[in-house]
């Protein structure tokens, strides 16, 4: 339970579990995307994804889902 006047801390990177929980895809799936957005930035294999790349590749309000990801 979260102290009143504590705010959680805001989550920077995003997981392909993460894809599967908002966009509903399988992890198969989920992987794909999350590699599309790696090549669309010009990342490496293994480099992390941020929530805000992942929105603007993807046209998802970034508010939206973070609720999705506090939730």
């Amino acid at each position: 339970m979260q102290k009143q006047g504590h705010r959680m801390p805001l989550r920077v990177v995003i997981y392909a579990k993460d894809i599967q929980l908002i966009t509903g895809k399988k992890e198969r799936s989920a992987r794909r995307l999350l590699e599309a957005v790696r090549r669309h930035y010009g990342k490496r294999r293994n480099a992390l994804v941020t929530v805000r790349e992942f929105c603007m590749y993807t046209g998802l309000a970034e508010e939206e889902v973070r609720d999705v990801l506090v939730g």
